[in-house]
């Protein structure tokens, strides 16, 4: 029997794998974040089922509810918001699951930052200005972050920057990062991105925290901060299809 770890991306049920959404189907056992994943999502799990929202468990009730699957001959899709890979905490699911040799899988999802830029109808890596996405969260009431992981280090790389878990630390991330962005630096804040009734709320890095507090967005958004973001204007086009450029699928220049 298996544990299914799945993916279920940021909200919108067409945004399930077909992977995904077969194993849903399959799964005599589901177990979802409730905070974090619609009920739309694993609507489609088949009649007779136990689906159960774990946002009020702990880590010891989900994980007997998969040892109890376990000894019925039941395998178990254990749903997660995202990609289960970023802050999914499958880590400490998965320890226990070793512990007591039960077999699982992980089936990736999209993640936000992903389905947030799809939504802005934008890409965050432009050439010669942002090439690189540091993806990353706040340290507030969660797990502390590692001493070199810090805002203030990615900063200076001026990377697009998506920062989880971090709406109600705004002016720290307004303090920390305008000495390396600047103070218009574009910021976009995507308010349950996937989810019917998202929210997306542009503005720069002196003022949207203003905007934010009154959206009274409080939770569950994903905070966007480079200039890949803003109205770049003319920039070089990528190498890739340039003629003059050739390459293993196109190995003479045509420019």
């Amino acid at each position: 029997m298996t544990v299914h770890f799945i993916g279920a991306g940021p909200g919108d049920p067409e945004l399930l794998t077909l992977k995904a959404q077969r194993l849903i189907r399959a799964c005599p056992v589901c177990l979802y974040a409730g905070s974090l994943v619609p009920e739309a999502v694993v609507a489609e799990a088949a009649d007779g089922a136990r689906v159960l929202d774990t946002a009020s468990m702990t880590l010891d009730e989900t994980h007997a509810e998969i040892v109890a699957a376990t000894a019925r001959g039941q395998d178990v899709a254990r749903v997660h918001s995202g990609d289960p890979s970023l802050y999914g905490a499958i880590a400490e699911q998965i320890r226990r699951l070793r512990a007591d040799g039960i077999a699982y899988e992980i089936t990736p999802g999209v993640p936000a930052y992903a389905a947030a830029a799809a939504a802005l109808g934008q890409e965050l890596t432009v050439p010669e200005i942002a090439q690189s996405i540091v993806l990353t969260r706040v340290s507030m009431k969660s797990t502390s972050m590692p001493e070199r992981e810090t805002l203030d280090n990615f900063g200076r790389t001026g990377a697009t920057l998506a920062i989880h878990l971090g709406i109600r630390n705004l002016r720290e991330i307004e303090r920390v990062l305008t000495p390396h962005y600047g103070a218009d630096c574009p910021v976009v804040v995507g308010y349950r991105v996937g989810w019917p009734d998202q929210m997306f709320l542009r503005g720069t890095l002196s003022d949207i925290h203003g905007k934010v507090r009154a959206a009274k967005i409080t939770r569950t958004a994903l905070i966007l901060v480079g200039p890949a973001l803003g109205e770049v204007g003319d920039f070089k086009d990528s190498a890739l299809y340039d003629p003059a450029m050739p390459h293993v699928l196109r190995p003479v220049a045509t420019g």
